[in-house]
């Protein structure tokens, strides 16, 4: 067994349909104010958070936003700082975790979160902040949610194309965990598994979304995948990411599925322990192409120009991720990048851009 460090991080997660009528309960082990977060779409969750808690509410914001302008940022802080909460709780997907995080990161404060997708952002350490149409990242404890309510049921609603998408945001966390530098046994094991829940559940929750079992199965994967990449650090699929999202403010998770089948194809001989491992939680011969078919699959978005992505703008974003590169199983150069670009804005399958280029 090859050397290794690893951190085991800790958080409390209360796993199981009707946990959400335990908030108020979570909320008073780690404060007694609590500002509830949201996105403008989950205020009546929000609203019924509110309710629950009672005496513990301290106040509500829900206008937090995608890729968490810096401006939305600060003005969730100065909320949280006008209604004294010593908690706050993050109900939603990234975007209102995201935003939780934001505040914890400058008035280090306990979260407490309730995700209603699969974006499996509640486990990680990792923050985002988007200023000057530039997103940047970073890692600090203050910012993981100190406990987790997974409730099934409150997935139900989410239709059936986010749902797909927002599982295949949670398995790249998976997939770059895999091929992390610092990645360790219970790292990769973390992955694997979650790689597997989710190929396994996305396809019954896009088919039958009322399904609580395969919604459960596929929280658990984006449990897991957070987890993961809680230990291990990020790579060319999220340095990527980040760099479009900023400069192009395209959807998060969305992104996330274009982009994922090419950037595991860009590292794919760079990488064969952590393709084979892929592939193997997938029951498929190829990773890269692998993923691309469980896109085709779920229904999840194939290619940057459906999502959005102006086709003007892939020199800029190819000359963005080769800035202060993350590191990468194989070296992050510009031309590669842009042929992955170019892959992902047509939604070429893996194997079919390979065969092309080698014309």
């Amino acid at each position: 067994m090859r050397s290794f460090v690893h951190t085991q991080p800790s958080t409390r997660v209360v796993f199981g349909t009707g946990t959400f009528d335990r908030l108020a309960d979570e909320v008073r082990r780690v404060g007694a104010r609590a500002l509830v977060v949201s996105t403008p779409g989950r205020h009546q969750l929000a609203d019924e958070a509110g309710r629950g808690l009672g005496v513990l509410l301290a106040g509500l914001f829900t206008e937090a936003m995608m890729h968490v302008p810096i401006e939305n940022a600060r003005a969730a802080r100065e909320a949280a700082a006008r209604v004294d909460a010593d908690c706050a709780v993050a109900i939603g997907g990234g975007s209102a975790i995201g935003v939780a995080k934001a505040i914890a990161l400058e008035r280090t404060l306990p979260i407490v979160a309730v995700p209603t997708t699969y974006s499996g952002s509640e486990m990680t350490p990792i923050y985002g902040l988007t200023e000057g149409g530039v997103k940047r990242s970073g890692r600090d404890v203050r910012v993981r949610p100190g406990t987790v309510l997974y409730d099934p049921a409150l997935t139900v609603s989410l239709p059936p194309r986010v749902s797909g998408s927002s599982g295949m945001n949670a398995i790249a966390h998976a997939v770059e965990a895999l091929y992390a530098a610092d990645a360790t046994p219970i790292s990769s094991l973390l992955a694997a598994e979650a790689i597997h829940a989710l190929a396994r559940s996305l396809p019954v929750v896009v088919k039958a979304p009322a399904n609580l079992d395969g919604r459960a199965d596929a929280l658990y994967g984006a449990w897991l995948a957070g987890s993961a990449l809680a230990i291990a650090s990020m790579s060319l699929h999220h340095k990527l990411c980040h760099a479009l999202a900023g400069a192009f403010n395209l959807p998060h998770a969305e992104l996330h599925a274009v982009v994922l089948p090419h950037a595991t194809a860009f590292n794919a001989e760079a990488a064969p322990e952590a393709m084979r491992t892929i592939a193997d939680a997938l029951h498929v011969p190829e990773a890269a192409q692998g993923l691309y078919d469980l896109a085709v699959a779920i229904g999840a978005p194939l290619s940057l120009e459906e999502i959005g992505m102006p086709e003007d703008g892939l020199d800029f974003a190819a000359q963005l991720t080769v800035r202060n590169p993350y590191d990468n199983p194989r070296p992050i150069d510009q031309d590669g990048v842009r042929a992955l670009l170019d892959d992902a804005y047509y939604g070429r399958r893996p194997a079919a851009a390979a065969a092309l280029r080698a014309r």
